[in-house]
């Protein structure tokens, strides 16, 4: 029989101060863990996207395109050429090896741990691409060209027009070897600027892979250089170098 007079009893448990701070403070913890991981993931994911399709970095590890590049200088390559963008005679382009060109490349030694957070952090685009196997020249022929030299310091001609090139190291020659060769359909020849330390189109004829390289392994053409801050700079391309140089006939 119940008590019509008894007190109503309230059956929900009361917290004290204490007890209500505690669980606010792990309310705003996993809150913020949770803020925080949608931060990270949906940066990662920005990062892996740009780099995929918009923009990739890179370092230079090697003294062939003196002076324009150094070794440890950070490049920014643009994907969208070629693509959406047309590649041209001038451009500055990174691109996979298309066999054989590079034979001694030396990395540094890593344990398991270190490469494996390299390769992650590269993956996404968080690190600047190694040279593992890529190379960054300049292009000089484009497909059908006509691309030649005398050697001996001749200068180097596409389509019967020698040309003028300012982007050359200081004391390099165009060109200490002979060469005369047409660009076939869908491929690049290639230099770098520093010529006499750049084992580029003209030291690959007759490798496996060929003096040329496949429009398919451009990676991208590198327009600006962004580390160190004292060499940040855009890289353009010289066009007044080739302005005067006709279509392919």
């Amino acid at each position: 029989m119940t008590d019509q007079n008894a007190p109503e009893r309230d059956d929900v448990e009361l917290e004290t101060p204490r007890a209500q701070h505690r669980r606010s403070g792990r309310s705003v913890g996993v809150a913020w863990l949770r803020e925080s991981a949608i931060i990270v993931v949906s940066a990662l994911v920005l990062s892996l996207l740009v780099k995929t399709f918009l923009v990739q970095a890179f370092f230079i590890p090697s003294p062939s395109m003196h002076d324009t590049l150094i070794e440890g200088d950070r490049v920014l390559v643009s994907k969208l050429t070629p693509g959406p963008f047309d590649l041209h005679r001038g451009d500055i382009v990174v691109f996979k090896d298309p066999g054989g060109w590079l034979t001694d490349v030396t990395k540094p030694h890593e344990n398991a741990l270190q490469t494996a957070v390299g390769d992650a952090l590269t993956f996404v685009g968080l690190l600047p691409q190694d040279a593992g196997e890529h190379l960054i020249k300049r292009v000089i022929g484009l497909p059908g060209d006509h691309v030649a030299s005398t050697g001996a310091g001749a200068p180097v001609t596409v389509n019967g027009v020698a040309l003028d090139e300012p982007y050359l190291a200081p004391g390099a020659i165009p060109s200490e070897i002979p060469f005369d060769v047409t660009v076939p359909a869908g491929e690049l020849w290639v230099m770098g600027d520093n010529r006499q330390h750049s084992a580029d189109s003209r030291w690959n004829m007759g490798k496996p892979g060929g003096p040329f390289v496949p429009m398919g392994n451009v990676v991208g053409v590198a327009f600006v250089t962004v580390w160190p801050f004292d060499r940040l700079g855009a890289l353009t391309n010289p066009a007044t170098t080739f302005s005067a140089v006709p279509d392919p006939s």
